[in-house]
């Protein structure tokens, strides 16, 4: 058996493929990835992927730009090439792109195909609820309470997720990291990564934040700071490294991917923002202290392994939604205090174990993974009682649930206290969309039976009402985002009726645990 898994992002997110390659190969499956062209070479960082094939994007650009023909044909011959060397008999889509849903569509002719799809017409026709919620969650910051490797797995059809374990270095990287690391300063006990680099500049840690971790590293635990990064992030190293007073290695700029995965392993601990340095980290088990600003949180994006630690700043406004500039200037930047990921990073080189941080001005967590096996965050910073945390374990709960198909209405649902601004705004609109989600199962009802024009009418306002009422309260606009994408996708009523069935027990169930 063979089976394609498409995904066409980025570095980061094509190594969180990792452990639906590993599930598939466990089932027995021969996997082959379909990437970017430019991020090709991170397959050789995966485990179990038997071929690749890298999408030629940039041709297909310029062929459109020459003749739309041109690039018809190319799209053909690329698809015919996968078919003839490959053959899968399973092609999973893992990106809800326009583009990958069209790939996916042109390789289903006799194949399942499973994740994000499209119908003969054009139309939406993914193949489970995890992949709607997975894209509505990602346009919403702060709103999916899931990583985003449990969700690649869920969209995939792998209710139990795999460990998140890439590749061996094979023993030439190893031998080129040794001789990389291999002049320490005299006296120094080992080494700590630095990824000073993000996507943009408000998800970077401040330069002399790094500057003076990397003081207190030397000076109290002897270790060596080790500059890690692109080419084009070279310049923050050289900030870093101005009026520095503790020696270093810097390697910005300096390491292929698999040199730079066997550094990784040779380092007692990496500081990093949220990267794919820092999920490449996490798959070669290499310590870690993660810092999430600006749209960056840890409950989706962050390190997929255990015992690792996240932090984010503790205000109300992260994270903050793309697209938006920031009406605080970027104040979250300065949140999170040299003091306290030091604080975390000695406890960790002492003794093995993340402690307790005592800085109210951030969220630290320690990663690990429930009884389904999702990765979790447990916090070390002591919030487990606030709204945010709460608010968030309650969404795990429910929303699993809910795209799993079970009948919330029978389970036993936990109960949580909320400060009563948070409890007041969420039961008004819970219970206003419940109202209407009631008129709504009525109104479908008589059209089911007679379907009257004038009832048709307030009907489709109503639909639309959901979606606004829900959209009105932050901590719910994903649930708003998903209805819509649903509302839109039934051929006939009894597929409505069966959606507002559904929202209404989890909006009840909602209800209930809030009361």
């Amino acid at each position: 058996m063979k089976a394609l898994v498409i995904n066409l992002t980025r570095f980061g997110d094509l190594l969180q493929t990792q452990p639906v390659i590993t599930a598939l190969a466990e089932q027995g499956y021969e996997v082959g990835v379909m990437c970017l062209k430019n991020f090709a070479g991170t397959t050789q960082l995966l485990r179990n992927v038997a071929k690749t094939f890298p999408l030629p994007g940039s041709s297909l650009l310029a062929a459109i730009d020459r003749d739309w023909r041109d690039a018809v044909n190319l799209f053909e011959s690329y698809c015919a090439e996968i078919e003839d060397s490959f053959d899968p008999a399973l092609v999973i889509n893992l990106t809800p792109s326009v583009s990958s849903r069209l790939i996916a569509l042109r390789l289903s002719k006799g194949r399942e195909v499973r994740g994000f799809a499209m119908d003969e017409f054009g139309f939406n026709a993914d193949t489970s609820r995890w992949a709607g919620f997975l894209q509505m969650a990602s346009s919403n910051r702060g709103s999916s309470p899931f990583n985003v490797v449990d969700l690649f797995s869920k969209v995939a059809g792998i209710d139990n997720p795999a460990p998140f374990e890439l590749a061996e270095p094979s023993p030439e990287m190893k031998v080129a990291a040794l001789k990389l690391l291999e002049n320490p300063a005299p006296g120094a006990k080992g080494f700590v990564g630095f990824q000073p680099g993000a996507s943009e500049d408000r998800r970077r840690w401040p330069v002399d934040h790094f500057r003076e971790l990397g003081r207190r590293l030397w000076k109290e635990k002897r270790r060596v700071p080790v500059l890690l990064g692109a080419e084009s992030e070279r310049g923050l190293g050289e900030r870093i490294l101005e009026r520095a007073e503790f020696p270093s290695v810097n390697l910005m700029g300096g390491t292929s991917l698999p040199e730079l995965a066997a550094v990784l392993r040779r380092l007692d601990l990496l500081v990093t923002n949220d990267t794919g340095t820092m999920h490449l980290a996490a798959g070669v088990g290499t310590p870690l202290a993660a810092i999430f600003l600006a749209t960056a949180q840890p409950w989706d994006t962050g390190p997929a392994a255990e015992n690792l630690c996240c932090f984010e700043p503790d205000l109300d406004c992260h994270p903050c939604p793309f697209g938006q500039k920031c009406v605080y200037d970027n104040i979250c930047r300065q949140e999170v205090a040299p003091d306290a990921v030091f604080e975390a990073a000695s406890s960790f080189i002492d003794s093995g174990k993340w402690g307790r941080i005592e800085n109210r001005e951030v969220r630290a967590y320690l990663t690990g993974r429930d009884g389904l096996g999702f990765i979790s965050l447990s916090s070390l910073s002591g919030h487990e009682q606030s709204d945010r945390h709460k608010w968030i374990l309650l969404q795990r709960e429910l929303y699993r649930r809910f795209l799993d198909g079970e009948d919330i209405a029978a389970a036993d649902l936990p109960r949580i206290e909320l400060s009563s601004d948070l409890r007041s705004r969420l039961l008004s609109t819970l219970n206003s969309s419940r109202d209407v989600l009631f008129l709504l199962s009525k109104q479908a009802m008589i059209l089911k039976a007679d379907p009257i024009e004038a009832i048709k009418i307030k009907f489709l306002a109503n639909l639309q009402k959901i979606q606004d009422i829900l959209s009105s309260c932050p901590e719910l606009s994903v649930l708003s985002s998903m209805w819509m994408i649903e509302s839109r996708a039934h051929e006939n009523m009894d597929g409505v009726m069966e959606q507002l069935s559904r929202y209404m027990d989890l909006i009840g169930g909602m209800s209930v645990s809030v009361e």
